[in-house]
């Protein structure tokens, strides 16, 4: 079927809808990016009132672009949106049974109860995930000037106000209702989250603990703490059984080290970068207000824009696809490693699948420049010609006019020393046999995983100091030997039909009827489907807000006011950086983490994930969702493989291993040791001493934790200590 006709289709059912009922809500679901467009132009269409569009190829490459940076997020995604109740069984290995449980979780939203009023979002997070065995992921924020409300995932350093509605992965929805029903006086001495019910004092306090929160805010200004004015974050304790939330205000002369997890009164070093100079308007001329610099001597020509319009996203100058086409030997010649290589599969005329929802992802103003992976497209040049005008202002992009079945082109962009390798097919799949409809890209699959490397590891390090220019392509700050053996490249492919998932691993014992998601290849996070995309509808109906924390988590950012820019045609727009385009990169980004090395190594070394949990919050601002460890971890070297799976927030008591990676969403400037993919500091640790508690939330943050009683002749909860 031709998806541009299905697409316009789709979009007439729509104005046929709207111009017979302009109030009805909408939710439409259309294959092709670049069709939204369209819809922007029906009057009536208004998302703010709940219309909404659900763009297959937007959000499947989207899925894939955030697997490139942390494999196996395409699968965690999926499966917390996919509605199903993961039930563990005596039959299964024990690896399927940790998959299986993390695939029933779900995404839930509830208001937080007054309690949480004042808090931080990580003393929040933390709170809902020792106490209340729920991960909170996000808050719904609305913006000082009275505009929409946004949600932050992640969000450092701004306090919580009174009824912000939290974004949650949970089992079920009776569980997330303990975040609304915890109240302080009543819940704070529970052990058993089971026993967190709707409180007394719920039903007469309740609105006056809003009410109060409301009423401090008001006169917040003449409130003092040592002698220092601060603003009012806690709940007034007017009633006797209320308690005010803890001040997180340091006390007088404390001196605050910098940390990730909390917002600076300063701005940020990032916002230094490039600033647009002072602008007055001149006089009327010609009928229009002139905007000039203050300073005349400034040359616009020699500010470099970094970041596009909405410094949402890194940017460069358009260039023209023949400068970014190499051939095989130029390729060869050019140190490329830990880049993206991708193998897209199309004819000239094949369908626009939208390379962009590939690539911005990984171009994420969230990211330092020096950290974006480079990207080589290898395929038929005809087609990606097509596609150019949407990539061109994107930096680090390479083409290489090659076939993805030859070996010698996939040797010669050193596809074993890469990050990860997407398998992408633009091609219109036949309808007389659906079997055949991935066959090229189960081929390249199984290519790859056939060839070794050996040879080329050694005459990589005997080109090591070629003076190409092309060379400064890839990051040899972060040079490493790649796997011998093909088994072991990163990949993950697209496939048309769910059953072809069994041609993938020759090693599996998957029935052929088995569900996409049950299957080995899609629970490692090695395959992807759109089919599995396809509750995001119900999703969408019964929660709004579910497909824009999607849309945040996966497309690295992009907004309406992007969505405007990109419907002109014309591309992405470059931008001067002014304070406000610049405060768009503090935002969080996915990741993932070893635990192999680094301070967070010895919770490998048999501590329990809510351990790992609270350190990682604390000390690095970094939320913990999940781990993706080997499948064969417990199994000799001999016979182990190195297949990874997907464990979605596991139980707090969860035993971690040192092979374990860990799902996390980072902070901006939170440091990465790009060689071992380790958080901080190689030769610092971390540990948890049981036995005592905290003084401070972390030993950067300001103040008490709200979370724990420290009360000397109460038991503490947990300690997190440099060694």
């Amino acid at each position: 079927p031709d998806p541009d006709a299905e697409d316009a289709a789709n979009i007439m059912r729509v104005i046929s809808i709207k111009n017979y009922s302009e109030e009805s809500r909408i939710i439409i679901q259309l294959m092709q990016y670049h069709n939204k467009a369209y819809l922007l132009n029906i009057p009536s269409w208004d998302w703010k009132q709940g219309d909404d569009v659900i763009c297959l190829a937007e959000l499947k490459l989207g899925f894939i672009a955030q697997s490139c940076l942390a494999p196996g997020f395409s699968t965690m995604m999926a499966n917390l949106f996919a509605m199903r109740s993961g039930e563990p069984s005596d039959d299964m290995q024990a690896w399927q049974n940790d998959y299986i449980q993390g695939t029933g979780c779900e995404m839930y939203t509830e208001t937080l109860s007054p309690t949480f009023t004042g808090m931080t979002f990580s003393q929040a997070s933390e709170l809902c995930f020792v106490k209340l065995k729920l991960l909170l992921l996000a808050v719904e924020v609305r913006p000082d000037d009275g505009g929409d409300t946004k949600i932050s995932i992640n969000p450092r350093g701004s306090k919580i106000p009174a009824n912000t509605v939290g974004f949650f992965i949970a089992q079920s929805a009776e569980e997330v209702k303990r975040a609304w029903y915890y109240c302080k006086a009543c819940h704070e001495d529970v052990k058993n989250e089971n026993q967190i019910k709707k409180c007394k004092c719920k039903n007469f306090i309740g609105g006056m603990m809003v009410h109060s929160v409301l009423k401090s805010q008001q006169i917040g200004q003449h409130i003092t703490t040592d002698g220092k004015p601060v603003q009012p974050n806690g709940v007034a304790a007017s009633k006797p059984g209320l308690q005010a939330a803890p001040s997180v205000v340091a006390k007088t002369g404390t001196p605050l080290k910098k940390n990730v997890s909390m917002k600076e009164e300063s701005a940020p070093d990032i916002f230094q970068e490039n600033p647009r100079p002072p602008i007055r308007q001149d006089p009327m001329r010609n009928g229009h207000p002139v905007i000039v610099p203050m300073t005349p001597d400034f040359d616009f020509e020699k500010t470099e824009m970094k970041y596009d319009s909405t410094g949402m996203f890194h940017w460069t100058p358009a260039r023209s696809i023949d400068d970014c086409i190499l051939d095989r030997n130029q390729a060869a010649m050019t140190v490329l490693n830990g880049h993206v290589v991708v193998c897209l599969f199309a004819h000239s005329d094949s369908p626009l699948i939208g390379l962009r929802n590939l690539v911005m992802p990984l171009r994420a103003s969230n990211f330092h420049f020096h950290e974006l992976k480079h990207v080589v497209i290898v395929g038929a040049v005809d087609y990606i010609k097509r596609e150019w005008k949407t990539l061109q202002n994107l930096p680090k992009i390479s083409v290489l006019n090659g076939s993805p079945l030859s070996r010698a082109d996939l040797r010669a962009v050193n596809v074993n020393l890469c990050d990860m390798c997407v398998i992408l097919s633009a091609k219109v799949p036949s309808n007389d046999d659906p079997t055949l409809a991935d066959k090229e890209a189960i081929l390249a699959s199984l290519n790859i995983k056939a060839m070794t490397f050996g040879d080329v590891v050694t005459n990589m390090d005997s080109m090591g100091d070629s003076k190409d220019a092309l060379n400064n392509m890839g990051d040899t700050s972060v040079k490493r030997q790649g796997p011998i053996y093909g088994t072991n490249v990163p990949m993950i492919t697209e496939l048309v039909n769910d059953s072809n998932v069994q041609f993938l691993d020759q090693d599996d014992d998957d029935d052929p009827d088995t569900e996409l998601y049950l299957t080995q290849p899609f629970a490692c996070g090695t395959a992807f489907a759109v089919s599995v995309l396809d509750s995001l509808m119900s999703t969408t109906y019964f929660n709004q807000n579910a497909l824009t924390l999607i849309r945040s988590l996966i497309t690295g950012g992009a907004t309406p006011e992007l969505e405007i820019i990109l419907a002109e045609g014309a591309g992405l727009r470059g931008g001067y950086s002014t304070p406000d385009t610049l405060a768009n990169r503090d935002r969080c980004r996915v990741g993932q983490i070893s635990l192999s090395d680094g301070p967070l190594a010895t919770f490998g070394e048999g501590r329990k994930y809510q351990d790992l949990f609270v350190a990682s919050l604390r000390n690095y601002g970094m939320l913990c969702i999940g781990l993706y460890r080997l499948r064969d971890a417990t199994l000799t070297a001999v016979d182990a493989t190195s297949k990874r799976y997907v464990i979605t927030n596991p139980p707090f008591d969860f035993g971690l291993l040192p092979t374990d990676q860990v799902f996390v969403l980072v902070q901006l400037n939170t440091q990465m040791d790009l060689r071992t993919n380790c958080v901080g500091l190689p030769r610092q640790r971390l540990s948890i001493n049981p036995d005592t508690a905290p003084t401070s939330t972390s030993p950067n943050s300001a103040g008490p934790n709200p979370l724990f009683n420290h009360s000397k002749n109460k038991p503490s909860l947990l300690r997190v200590a440099m060694v």
